[in-house]
């Protein structure tokens, strides 16, 4: 049986629905429900417990703007301390009482009639809403890489986001697929403790220096105690990042600043000539994500350490098989192979009206008015959703854009009597044609296969622009873009 319904349904407790919920309660939204699948929030910093696992934007930005922290421990902040924050933050603005842990969400269902939707959860009981939110985000789903015979590995294999911490990796040989962002990290780490490490590498990365370092006493009790200086340390680093855009979006030659600093790098840390040329990308800089380690290198240079282009062939019993006819033994293998990212709410079925399904609606690559609403689903608002990614700065600042747009529909919606709005399918069209066009002109569409893209190779993850460009596109709905309607119900 379904109670009364609640004003808001939010589904995901990572930076987007605990954010979305601390504003909701502050706006006088009261009613708020976050539904979470896992026993914990926290989302993908929640999920990446591997062994290096940190953020590579830096600490003073990655984190709200109401809610500064003044004692990072380190410029770029780890997993550990991210996870932290965010349980902080809900303590500290009474969210935790609003989150139902272990609740995943099956299916919604828009009820036209009533003006409300229906959630189905795996707890077999269903929730009704006037406004559900979706903050799954992006990198959620951890993809396995479809190589036959991975099923007869007889050692410990999992991917990187569902790390075994009770396999044993000291003295062990340990074999990682894949060189992506979560592989960089998690290389340093085992090749200090394995026997032997293999690495398969499918596509070699950018990979420039972190310049990362602890943070003394002093400055922290500096920017605890100086007005102001916190906020101009996150103004100082946010306008550092937002200049790489125009490398991104605009002009790809600025990528050779960037790419200068890549090769001087790899220079430094890489005596071997062949192992150079292995590791270095045959695509345009940028085009898939530019990684930072200052460890990732002098790792693979180590005389354990194996780091390996051939296509692998099949995983056998004892290891890996490559094309070459090279078997390499292993004792554990590790998955560091991404996820699903351009699905954006798979697996749940989300139903708007007239039977409209998302998932079939997004059959050709996904698309939402300002990556946040979508014809045809009233009261349905998406947070980090299509065409919202970076490649240049943080997601936290995106986010917060998204979620002042949609406490303005929620105002707007409550100040006029609405019972629910839909953004109009022109709107929606026009927006999905300008980011196509602008995309063309970008170098994630200069020719490179990235998770940036979905099979057919269209880009819907990426904002082709400014953040702050975004965030003044956002800064209220236009009422020329929606459509309204009061139901009968009272």
């Amino acid at each position: 049986m379904m109670g009364a319904p609640h004003d808001v349904v939010i589904i995901g407790s990572g930076f987007g629905g605990i954010g979305m919920a601390i504003r909701l309660v502050q706006e006088g939204f009261g009613d708020v429900v976050v539904l979470e699948k896992a026993a914990d929030l926290g989302g993908t910093w929640r999920d990446n417990t591997y062994p290096g696992a940190a953020c590579d934007v830096p600490s003073h930005l990655y984190s709200f703007s109401f809610e500064r922290k003044t004692d990072w421990s380190r410029r770029f902040p780890p997993q550990e301390e991210i996870l932290d924050y965010l349980r902080d933050c809900a303590r500290e603005y009474g969210i935790m009482p609003l989150i139902r842990f272990g609740t995943e969400v099956t299916e919604a269902r828009f009820d036209e009639g009533a003006g409300l939707w229906h959630v189905a959860t795996s707890r077999g009981d269903t929730l009704s809403a006037r406004v559900l939110v979706s903050a799954c985000g992006q990198l959620n789903r951890p993809v396995l890489p479809d190589i036959p015979g991975r099923e007869t590995f007889t050692g410990a294999s999992f991917h990187s986001a569902r790390w075994d911490h009770g396999a044993a990796l000291d003295g062990r040989r340990v074999a990682i697929v894949g060189t992506g962002a979560s592989a960089i990290q998690i290389i340093p780490e085992i090749a200090a403790r394995a026997r032997h490490l293999t690495v398969f590498q499918r596509s070699a990365p950018y990979v420039i220096d972190k310049p990362d370092r602890i943070y003394r006493g002093w400055e922290k009790a500096l920017l605890r105690s100086v007005p102001g200086l916190h906020e101009l340390s996150r103004a100082r680093i946010y306008a550092l990042y937002e200049s790489r855009a125009l490398g991104f979006i605009k002009y790809p030659k600025l990528m050779d600043l960037l790419s200068r600093r890549f090769r001087a790098n790899m220079r430094d840390q890489i005596a071997d000539p062949a192992l150079r040329a292995t590791l270095t990308p045959d695509y345009p800089m940028g085009c898939k994500r530019i990684l930072i380690s200052s460890d990732y290198y002098p790792a693979l240079a180590e005389p354990h350490v194996d780091l390996v282009a051939d296509p692998i062939e099949r995983v056998t019993p004892s290891g890996v098989r490559t094309a070459d006819g090279r078997d390499h033994e292993a004792d554990v293998i590790v998955y560091a192979t991404g996820f699903a990212a351009s699905g954006f709410v798979a697996p749940m079925k989300i139903t708007g009206r007239d039977g409209r399904e998302l998932n079939e609606e997004w059959r050709e690559g996904a698309l939402a008015h300002l990556g946040i609403t979508v014809s045809g689903f009233p009261n349905l608002f998406l947070l980090y959703g299509p065409y919202t990614n970076l490649g240049h700065n943080s997601i936290i600042y995106m986010l917060e854009s998204q979620i002042r747009y949609v406490l303005g529909c929620l105002h707007a919606m409550r100040d006029a009597g609405l019972d629910w709005i839909e953004v109009r399918p022109d709107a929606q069209d026009a927006f999905g044609r300008e980011m196509r066009e602008r995309l063309r002109s970008t170098v994630w569409d200069s020719g490179c296969t990235s998770w940036y893209m979905t099979e057919d190779g269209k880009v819907v993850n990426n904002w082709p622009g400014f953040t702050f460009a975004y965030r003044r596109a956002t800064r209220r709905p236009d009422p020329r873009h929606f459509r309204a309607r009061r139901t009968a119900n009272p």
